[in-house]
C-alpha cells in the first residue's frame, strides 16, 4: 500500500506532469505534421506520440525535432550566394564541369573550381603523415574539424602538432562533434586550450535539452576537414584515433581514403568550416583570400557541404543524380549501406540499363546493428544482380563513388539515411581525368581483395542470421 499512499499524497503533482506530457506530445505531433517530409516516418511518430506519449515525447525531442533555422541564417550571412561571383572574378570557375554537372553545382552552392593539385591518400599512415606535415607548414591559421577525436597516441601527436603551431603564433581553430567525441578527456581539451588553441564542440551554444531549440544530439557533424592557411585542405573518411591507423587489435587493419587538395578548393573547404564555427560559437571568422591563391594544378574540384539545415535533402539529391547519370560504370564504396527506397530504385535502374554497378562493403563489422542492416540491404541488391563485394583485409571505412570515367567523389558521406538526411557531411567531387583514373585504380585493387556475394551464398544464409539482418533493417531510418 505504500506506493498507493505516495500516489494519493502527490496526486496533483503527478496529474500535472501527466497532463503536461500530453500537451508536449500534442505540440510534437503538430510540429511533425507541419514539417513532415515522408508520410511513413510521420505516421510512425504520430502513432507513437498518441499511444505512448511517455517516453516518446522525449525520444522525439532527441531524434525527431529538427530545428536549424539559425544555421540556415548563418549560411546566408556567410555569403554563399556571392561565392560564384567571386570565383568568376578570380577566373577560377570550370565552366565545362558546371555545364556537365549542374545539379551538383546547385546543391553545393559553390562552383567547380579549376586549378587545383590533388593527391589521393590511401589509409591512415599516408593521410596523417600528410596532415601533420601540412600543420607544420602553416604560418597564418589552421582550421581543424573531426567527428571523432581520441585521447590516444595519434590524438596526442595531433594535439602536439597543433600546440606547437599555436605557440608559434599561428591561429588554430579546432571543432569536434559532441556525440562522436563524447569520451574525449577533459585533460586533452584543457591542454589544447591552455596552449592557445580555440577548441569548441559543435553544439557549444546549443546545450542538451535547452529551452529554445531542443537537443541536436541526433544531428551530428560528421565532417572531417583540415585547412592550412587557406592554401591546402584535407577531407576524407579518417578521424583522429589509433584505430584509424589499424592499431586497434579488435578491429585490425583499417582501410580508408582521404584527399589532399592544394589550390582554390581549399578556400571552399575553409568556408564550410567557418559556417560550422559560426553556428557553434557565434563568432564569424574572417575569410581572407591568400595573396598567392591561384592555379597550382590542373584538377577541377567541387566542394559540396550537405546537412539537415538544407531546404531539401540535398545530399540524397546529389547522389541520386550521379546514379541516374551513370552509363558505363558506377562503383560505390561505403562502410554502411542502408539506402532509402529512392536510392535503391535508382541503383536498380542503373543496373537494368547495363551499367556496371559494384558495391563494396566491409566483411568485418565495427557496429553490429548497422552492419546487420547493411547486410540485409546488400543481399537484396545481390539478389537483383547487382555485384556486392565484401572487403576482407581489415575494416573498410572509405566513402568513395566513381561514375563512368567522368566523376569521382571522396568525402564523409556513408550510403545510409543518416548521412543523406541527418548528419552534416562534406564531399569533394573531381572531374579531372587524373583523379578519376587514380580512384579507379585504387578501387580495382580494393575489389581484388574482396569477396563477391553469389546467389548460392544467398540461398545458404542461416535463417537466424537472415532474421537478425531483417530485424536490424527495421531501424534503418535512425542508423
Amino acid at each position: 500500500m505504500n506506493w498507493l499512499e505516495v500516489f494519493l499524497e502527490n496526486f496533483t503533482l503527478i496529474a500535472t506532469l501527466y497532463a503536461a506530457n500530453y500537451v508536449l506530445a500534442g505540440l510534437c505531433a503538430i510540429r511533425e505534421v507541419m514539417n513532415s517530409r515522408t508520410a511513413q516516418a510521420s505516421i510512425a511518430w504520430l502513432l507513437s506520440l498518441g499511444l505512448l506519449p511517455f517516453p516518446t515525447t522525449f525520444v522525439y525531442l532527441v531524434i525527431g525535432w529538427k530545428h536549424f533555422d539559425s544555421y540556415a541564417e548563418i549560411q546566408t550571412h556567410s555569403g554563399r550566394d556571392q561565392r560564384e561571383k567571386r570565383a568568376a572574378e578570380l577566373e577560377l570557375i570550370d565552366n565545362e564541369a558546371q555545364r556537365n554537372w549542374p545539379v551538383l553545382h546547385r546543391v553545393a552552392e559553390v562552383p567547380f573550381l579549376r586549378g587545383n593539385k590533388t593527391e589521393l591518400l590511401i589509409d591512415g599512415d599516408a593521410a596523417f603523415a600528410s596532415m601533420l606535415d601540412g600543420i607544420a607548414r602553416a604560418r597564418s591559421y589552421i582550421l581543424v574539424q573531426f567527428y571523432i577525436v581520441r585521447d590516444d597516441d595519434l590524438g596526442n601527436r595531433f594535439a602536439d602538432a597543433l600546440i606547437e603551431r599555436a605557440r608559434a603564433g599561428v591561429k588554430v581553430y579546432f571543432l569536434y562533434d559532441d556525440a562522436g567525441s563524447f569520451w574525449l578527456s577533459r585533460s586533452y581539451k584543457r591542454r589544447l586550450r591552455e596552449a592557445g588553441v580555440a577548441l569548441v564542440s559543435f553544439n557549444h551554444r546549443h546545450r542538451f535539452l535547452r529551452i529554445y531549440g531542443p537537443t541536436r544530439i541526433n544531428y551530428r557533424n560528421h565532417r572531417k576537414i583540415l585547412v592550412a592557411d587557406g592554401l591546402e585542405a584535407w577531407v576524407g573518411g579518417l578521424n583522429v584515433g589509433d584505430e584509424y591507423l589499424g592499431l586497434d587489435p579488435k578491429i585490425g587493419p583499417w582501410r580508408d581514403t582521404h584527399v589532399h587538395v592544394r589550390g582554390p578548393a581549399a578556400q571552399a573547404c575553409g568556408l564550410v568550416f567557418r559556417e560550422d564555427w559560426a553556428w557553434s560559437t557565434g563568432e564569424e571568422l574572417p575569410a581572407a583570400v591568400p595573396e598567392d591563391l591561384g592555379e597550382v594544378g590542373d584538377q577541377s574540384v567541387l566542394v559540396m557541404p550537405t546537412g539537415p539545415a538544407d531546404p531539401l535533402e540535398d545530399c540524397a539529391i546529389a547522389f541520386a543524380e550521379v546514379i541516374a547519370r551513370a552509363r558505363k560504370r558506377l562503383w560505390i564504396v561505403s562502410p554502411y549501406f542502408v539506402p532509402a527506397r529512392d536510392i535503391q530504385t535508382a541503383l536498380y535502374a542503373a543496373s537494368m540499363r547495363g551499367v556496371d554497378v559494384k558495391i563494396l562493403l566491409p566483411e568485418k563489422p565495427d557496429h553490429m546493428l548497422v552492419w546487420l542492416a547493411s547486410m540485409a540491404h546488400a543481399d537484396i541488391m545481390a539478389a537483383h544482380n547487382i555485384e556486392v563485394f565484401r572487403y576482407r583485409e581489415g575494416f573498410l571505412h572509405q566513402k568513395v563513388i566513381l561514375c563512368d570515367d567522368e566523376l569521382a567523389g571522396v568525402g564523409t558521406v556513408n550510403f545510409d539515411y543518416r548521412s543523406f538526411n541527418i548528419n552534416f557531411e562534406i564531399t569533394l567531387w573531381f572531374t579531372g581525368r587524373e583523379m578519376v583514373d587514380n580512384v579507379k585504380d585504387m578501387l580495382e585493387r580494393d575489389f581484388a581483395k574482396s569477396l563477391l556475394t553469389t546467389q548460392d551464398e544467398l540461398q545458404e544464409r542461416n535463417f537466424f542470421f537472415r532474421l537478425a539482418c531483417q530485424t536490424a533493417k527495421l531501424f534503418s531510418p535512425v542508423l
